[in-house]
């Protein structure tokens, strides 16, 4: 017996031992995949932080080899380089005095401006519109005549009138004098009584129609007054609204022309129910409270008056109530319905202790101050603020008079850090130690890169001080405009690229650094950047 042999049972090892080994050779490349990609990011986590590490040490901290002429740059740790904080290592802040002055009080509101008066012009009677006396927008006074009316037919009814009277007229002298004769008659027994009466009666009857033709004349005359319209308030015209030629009728609802009287003017706002307190106490004490309009931006006050009077009753849907001020408008900046804010000193503070508005910070237990003591150390001190005008707030507990407290930098201080104070308008200031003109400007080529790209804009800011040593003697008006100038320069890249994207407290404290290193130096400030730049980049 003959056994065939079968294919299959030969070759079920070898296919299977073939399909295994592809099986584990991907399994392999994929634990060799995931290890490479384990290692390259553990190295490039690793190195993220070294350079970040290194980055805060060469702003934060002090640096070393950094060179004079490169602030906050990168360089080993030692004592004798200047770092991010300046020459001494420590954080530079402005600050201000809290001082005693007088502070305003003042109440804001809504409100739009509404005429004195406003008045449209109508005809009185009927008839066709012959002539104008206004030009649209002219000022008028009271009585000025505006308008002519057709006036024939009611001169016509003046003359109708005046003939009526001088018949009834006629007829009365008449009566009075058969009257007269008669009496003498009956004195003389010549006729009887009865007569006599009915005379008088006759000349009682005439006197009364002579009465009412004199009416009917003066009603008469008055009508032709009427064909002559006058303006009956003084103020300004506004557009016409009916053309000469047209029938007018007294019935007309929108008549010729309004006018609105201007000067004076007042406006009308609104202020909190919770003010009236205070708003009465004033006027019931019979004080005239100053009110200034502002335009919608409150960048210009249009006008000064007075306040007139407040309103009797409180809108409950909104709590608010109106109050009225007058104002002369002399020069015509306010305009009926115009949109205004107002703003009405409702008292004045004597002897306030004020600081600058940017001191104030709020924390989670109320509005603190960073306070500089004696020591250059700071302490949080919690104040209770009072009312606040322009820039400067009124501390009513927290802060005495003369006390020097913290307005910019703060985002780095901590309780106890201590700090160079640099008085904010005072002789340090970076603000007056920078000139309004930039000077020339040289440009290094000698490949200058890096850390020292800061040190080389040390240039401007010597060029700068050099000019600017004036400005010690300088008002707290002049010297913002100085620094705002500086800005701009700062912002066209003069004094670097780095500077450029720093807010204006830490541009502050970069310029004084910079100025404290010309200084230090004492070199040409033109070539100072150039040993800085090199130190950098060997420390790199």
């Amino acid at each position: 017996m003959t056994t065939t042999p079968t294919p299959d049972n030969k070759q079920t090892p070898s296919s299977s031992s073939s399909a295994g080994k592809p099986g584990l050779l991907r399994r392999w490349w994929f634990w060799v995949l995931l290890v490479v990609l384990a290692g390259g990011g553990y190295s490039y986590w690793s190195h993220k932080r070294a350079a970040t590490a290194e980055q805060a040490q060469g702003q934060g901290g002090p640096g070393g080899q950094g060179g004079a002429g490169a602030p906050g740059g990168r360089g080993k740790r030692g004592a004798g380089g200047p770092g991010g904080f300046g020459t001494t290592g420590l954080s530079p802040v402005g600050v201000a005095l809290a001082k005693t002055a007088d502070v305003n009080v003042y109440l804001t509101g809504l409100g739009g401006v509404t005429p004195t008066a406003t008045a449209t012009v109508r005809s009185r009677v009927d008839g066709q519109l012959m002539k104008l006396h206004f030009k649209e927008g002219q000022l008028v006074k009271q009585g000025d005549l505006l308008a002519e009316l057709d006036a024939r037919p009611y001169e016509v009814a003046v003359t109708q009138a005046e003939g009526q009277l001088a018949r009834d007229q006629a007829l009365l002298n008449a009566a009075q004098l058969d009257l007269k004769r008669y009496r003498t008659l009956l004195a003389q027994d010549s006729i009887a009584s009865q007569q006599v009466d009915t005379q008088a009666a006759l000349v009682k009857q005439y006197e009364g129609t002579v009465k009412s033709d004199q009416g009917n004349l003066a009603s008469a005359r008055l009508q032709l007054t009427y064909s002559r319209v006058t303006a009956p308030v003084s103020g300004r015209t506004g557009l016409r609204q009916v053309d000469i030629g047209n029938i007018v009728h007294s019935s007309d609802t929108s008549g010729i022309v309004i006018i609105t009287q201007v000067q004076p003017i007042t406006a009308i706002f609104s202020i909190p129910e919770d003010n009236i307190p205070a708003v009465m106490k004033q006027l019931q004490a019979g004080k005239k409270l100053a009110t200034d309009a502002w335009d919608r931006e409150q960048k210009n006050k249009l006008a000064s008056g007075t306040l007139l009077t407040i309103d009797n009753q409180v809108d409950a849907t909104t709590g608010t109530v109106k109050l009225k001020a007058q104002f002369p408008n002399t020069d015509f900046a306010l305009f009926p319905n115009q949109f205004v804010n107002i703003r009405m000193l409702l008292d004045t503070r004597q002897g306030a202790t004020v600081i600058p508005s940017a001191a104030i910070q709020r924390g989670s237990k109320g509005l603190f101050v960073y306070v500089v003591k004696q020591d250059n150390t700071v302490t949080v001190r919690n104040v209770k603020t009072g009312p606040t005008e322009g820039d400067v707030t009124a501390i009513e507990d927290g802060v005495a008079s003369g006390e020097t407290v913290v307005v910019d930098g703060i985002d780095r201080l901590r309780e106890g850090a201590k700090v160079e104070p640099v008085m904010r308008g005072g002789a340090d200031d970076p603000a007056n130690k920078l000139t309004e003109k930039a000077g020339p400007r040289r440009h290094k080529r000698d490949g200058a890169t890096g850390a020292g790209a800061p040190a080389a804009a040390g240039a401007p800011a010597a060029q700068a001080e050099q000019g600017g040593q004036g400005g010690q003697n300088m008002t707290p008006e002049e010297r913002q405009k100085r620094w705002a100038e500086i800005n701009k320069r700062i912002d066209a890249g003069e004094f670097g690229e780095e500077i450029k994207k720093l807010p204006e407290d830490q541009r502050r404290q970069r310029m004084m650094e910079m100025r404290r290193q010309q200084r230090a130096n004492g070199g040409d400030s033109a070539t100072a950047g150039a040993p800085a730049a090199g130190n950098a980049n060997a420390n790199k």
